[in-house]
């Protein structure tokens, strides 16, 4: 009984994560753990089953396994098909998320493929559902996207997926031509979500598919740059960028029609001071759109860097940033880990084999939590009291004058 209360919990595991088994347990511990989340999956309760299905997901976003996970691939598989057909709003998100880090940690191959093949009917026919959940929909909506990007073999099953997409965000494109601004609805999320997984897949098509797409979409793309929703306004700018970088990789002297009132509206959203929007919203579009701008104007990308663990790498293109950004944003933390240790996602980035790092490295790579709250800390009153000078200064000069 004592063995089986380290996971008839799984609402501890989900939120304490597998940071706590890295740092005082084993790999045996870790394994032992997955297993009873796994049989939890099946559980009678719908709040149970979604905090397991939560919990094996923050683990193998933090850890590659992938033996593990190859052995028990069919059951996790039969788990989230029964969560997606039967459970409701959370439980299908907690499904669907589980669904993209178990491709990730096989990567391509029969073993995705079937999984794909599987779950790939079930998550369109959420993501088409009007009425399913809108969050449960938009988390589909990713997980689709990220499932094709790796496992889709049949190139017409690429070209249904992406049709799947576009039917959704095309939804949002100006209707009216009397209209200048397009009014966000509750479906604005999903079609970010599908626009953002549409342009991914986009990244893998064939030149031919992706000059059909490019007439089919380009003229009418920069409507959403007039939607009232900050991050669909983004999305659409950075899809837009990617573009724009597909079509000159296809032809270097590639003419855009529009290109005077796209960058016209390019540079309004980049020096945007609308008082009726949020200063963190304005900040935030102004930052992307100057690097937009200089995209669609100047052909130009400012290179990022990302560092983990003894390595770095260079993000030199939108292609390569959309592709970061996407798997970032499934597997949260765990994606520094996954950029060391993880085959599939080093052959997408070009990173070559994982580097082999004895265990005395590894622990001095290490930060504890009690160090990492500390170096936080410090950082949090270096802030403050740099903010604090500035106000002083600034009281200073008014009274001055």
């Amino acid at each position: 009984m004592s063995h089986c209360s380290g996971y008839s919990d799984p609402s501890s595991f989900a939120e304490d994560g597998p940071e706590v088994l890295d740092e005082e347990g084993t790999q045996e511990d870790l394994e032992y753990k997955l297993k009873g989340l796994i049989d939890l999956t099946l559980d009678k309760s719908a709040k149970t089953r979604q905090a397991a299905l939560e919990g094996v997901k923050n683990a193998l976003s933090s850890k590659v396994l992938y033996e593990f996970v190859l052995e028990r691939r069919m059951t996790l598989t039969d788990s989230i098909e029964r969560c997606l057909k039967k459970g409701k709003s959370d439980e299908q998100r907690a499904a669907a998320a589980l669904a993209s880090v178990l491709c990730i940690q096989l990567g391509p191959g029969f073993e995705s493929e079937e999984i794909l093949k599987t779950l790939g009917p079930i998550l369109k026919k959420i993501i088409c559902d009007g009425t399913a959940s809108i969050q449960a929909r938009q988390t589909c909506a990713t997980c689709f996207g990220v499932c094709c990007f790796i496992a889709t073999d049949d190139i017409t099953e690429l070209y249904s997926a992406l049709e799947c997409l576009e039917n959704l965000f095309s939804k949002s494109y100006l209707k009216e031509k009397d209209s200048s601004v397009i009014c966000s609805t509750p479906n604005t999320v999903l079609h970010i979500s599908s626009l953002l997984a549409w342009t991914l897949l986009l990244t893998i098509c064939p030149i031919s598919e992706v000059k059909k797409k490019l007439e089919l979409h380009f003229h009418k793309l920069p409507s959403l740059l007039s939607c009232d929703d900050v991050n669909m306004r983004i999305a659409a700018g950075e899809s837009l960028a990617l573009l724009f970088e597909l079509a000159r990789g296809m032809e270097s002297d590639f003419f855009y029609e529009d290109m005077d009132s796209l960058t016209q509206m390019l540079r309004a959203l980049a020096t945007d001071g609308n008082k009726h929007r949020a200063k963190v919203d304005k900040r935030k579009q102004r930052s992307v759109f100057r690097d937009v701008l200089r995209a669609v104007e100047e052909r130009d990308f400012p290179t990022e860097t990302v560092k983990f663990g003894p390595e770095r790498m260079y993000i030199d293109s939108w292609v390569k940033k959309h592709t970061y950004d996407t798997f970032k944003e499934v597997l949260g933390s765990g994606m520094q880990y996954h950029l060391q240790t993880n085959e599939f996602l080093r052959n997408v980035f070009e990173l070559g084999p994982p580097v082999m790092l004895d265990a005395a490295t590894l622990k001095t790579m290490k930060i504890s939590r009690f160090e990492r709250h500390l170096y936080n800390s410090a950082a949090f009153k270096a802030r403050t009291k740099a903010r604090s000078k500035c106000r002083d200064k600034r009281a200073d000069v008014g009274e001055f004058f």
